[in-house]
């Protein structure tokens, strides 16, 4: 296992890593960290669920109130006569074959993509590169519209997918370390109130196991689930 740097091992010893904070207490734990550099904060869930069944795969998407604090570079698929309207709505890529092409060749250098329902077809050249990182559109996620524009413009705001994994936890940004405490907050609550609300039908038992807060170079904070209502 890898040894800790210094400050990530004195953040550690300051506080109780075993107990459960609430979300402000969580959010200034974190903020104690010092780094040079603006650190994503991450928001953390298992969930009581069996991802190898397909009627219990939690994905869904939402729009962080006070967005995510980065940058990031939208790919949108689309035919010819839609491409322009797609790049003035802040799409930072649009196109449809040539896109294929570049991406067969190598070329990620995009956060997000986006397409028309009339392109999913075409996008299956592509489904082994793209979903492997969690970047195939997809109805559910709300990446797949016949209104690129709106949906271009929600995740420029601070719109995110969520997806569990096979472990069944769900990791996602909820903003910048340099957030105010309670802008952190609202972003997480809306997560959480997102991800109660896709609780699968078939979901028996405990839905959310824990919930963990952490930081670029920070250790897990843990969460009370009580104080996230």
């Amino acid at each position: 296992m890898a040894k800790r740097g210094k400050k990530y091992r004195a953040l550690a010893a300051s506080y109780d890593v075993k107990a459960f904070y609430g979300l402000e207490d969580a959010v200034n734990i974190l903020k104690k960290s010092e780094m040079k550099f603006d650190q994503t904060v991450e928001l953390h869930f298992n969930l009581g669920v069996d991802p190898k069944h397909a009627d219990q795969m939690v994905r869904g998407s939402v729009t962080l109130p006070h967005g995510t604090g980065k940058k990031i570079r939208i790919l949108a698929f689309c035919k010819d006569n839609m491409v322009q309207a797609a790049i003035d709505a802040g799409a930072d890529f649009a196109g449809g074959a040539d896109m294929i092409e570049k991406i067969s060749g190598g070329w990620l250098d995009f956060d997000a993509v986006v397409a028309t329902p009339d392109m999913m077809a075409l996008l299956g050249k592509i489904a082994k590169v793209l979903g492997p990182r969690g970047l195939m559109p997809s109805p559910k996620a709300g990446t797949v519209s016949p209104n690129l524009a709106q949906v271009i413009k929600e995740l420029k705001a601070g719109r995110i997918q969520y997806r569990v994994d096979k472990g069944a936890n769900v990791h996602t940004p909820v903003g910048k370390l340099s957030f105010e405490v309670s802008k952190i907050r609202e972003n997480v609550l809306s997560v959480i109130d997102s991800v109660r609300k896709n609780k699968p039908q078939t979901s028996k038992g405990v839905y959310i196991k824990s919930l963990t807060l952490t930081a670029t170079m920070t250790p897990s904070v843990r969460l009370d689930m009580a104080l996230t209502r």
